[in-house]
């Protein structure tokens, strides 16, 4: 054998050191990457339920401009969501009959709430610590959202609730 043919041999692929070495700096990097990713995936699933909850302030508007009272005589179209479970005002009532309208007289005044838990797929941090996310409805009409998520969690625009973990409710649109 010539020593080219000697040669061709011996670099035939990786060491055992070298493999290993490649294993922990992918070790490393999911360690720090996998928390990153959930908590992106919690984030987002926050700022979804804002969206969804937020979606039905106009037709509890036009409830209330229609001169009915929104929890008891609309359908405000809520309906079942892969992370949330509404809790008021209940789910749609679409397929079944509603009560017998309720007149209100003071639309302009009422107070209400739109106000969901996270459930179902949501993120086991979000679920785990019963969050949920709030939209008021103050006397002079306009709404603000509030969560019991921790604040890293927290949208823009959706501040800390009672108990949600510091931080004051912040205005969020009308």
């Amino acid at each position: 054998m010539n020593r080219r043919n000697i040669a061709r041999n011996v670099q035939k692929g990786f060491t055992l050191i070298e493999l290993m070495i490649v294993v922990a700096i992918i070790g490393i990097l999911a360690a720090i990457a996998i928390p990153q990713y959930q908590t992106y995936i919690a984030k987002s699933q926050v700022a979804r339920a804002m969206g969804e909850t937020g979606a039905l302030k106009t037709a509890y508007e036009d409830c209330l401009n229609n001169g009915k009272e929104a929890a008891n005589a609309c359908d405000l179209g809520a309906t079942s969501s892969g992370i949330l479970t509404f809790t008021a005002p209940f789910t749609s009532t679409a397929g079944t009959a509603l009560t017998a309208p309720v007149v209100n007289t003071a639309a302009l005044t009422t107070t209400g709430t739109i106000a969901a838990r996270f459930d179902g797929q949501a993120a086991a941090t979000l679920k785990g610590a019963n969050a949920t996310i709030t939209w008021t409805r103050s006397a002079e009409g306009s709404w603000i959202c509030t969560t019991t998520a921790e604040a890293k969690y927290r949208p823009a625009g959706c501040g800390a609730a009672a108990g949600g973990g510091g931080g004051g409710s912040t205005p969020a649109g009308s």
